[in-house]
């Protein structure tokens, strides 16, 4: 059975992004309408700035009682975020995603298009295992070399 991809995993391709300006309010109601967990935030150029996740308004913003209305998403996202390519593995995406604690991932393509986020809810059950297997075989190498 041939691997699937990152872009071929994903169910939807539908690109939720706001300004840096927009409200974590505005983005807690843009992912509640789309279903999704993630918002990009990208400028008017549409160069992606950041990403705020459903953790981070936990963590974030309800964790340190900022007020979803007045609070700007460029002051709570993660600047930068490490993306990945469509043709990626959806394994190693997963396996990213467990050595760098993240849920969602960025799918960007040629010429830096974004393509849409990958989440982990889009791996299969078997992808997931051999992501683990990978995480464990990696820290089992790294103990060993001290």
């Amino acid at each position: 059975m041939t691997e699937r991809t990152v872009f071929q995993s994903m169910p939807r391709r539908l690109l939720v992004s706001l300004g840096p300006a927009a409200t974590v309010h505005e983005a807690a109601c843009v992912m509640t309408k789309a279903g999704c967990g993630s918002v990009l935030v990208i400028d008017a150029a549409s160069t992606m700035l950041g990403i705020v996740t459903e953790r981070d308004l936990m963590t974030r913003v309800l964790a340190k009682a900022l007020d979803p209305a007045k609070t700007p998403l460029s002051s709570v996202m993660t600047p930068h975020p490490q993306c990945i390519k469509p043709d990626t593995k959806v394994a190693d995406a997963v396996l990213i995603m467990i050595e760098r604690g993240f849920r969602h991932l960025p799918v960007v393509g040629e010429g830096g298009h974004i393509l849409g986020v990958f989440s982990v809810r889009d791996a299969l059950p078997r992808e997931i295992g051999t992501a683990v297997s990978l995480a464990e075989f990696n820290e089992q190498v790294n103990d060993s070399l001290g």
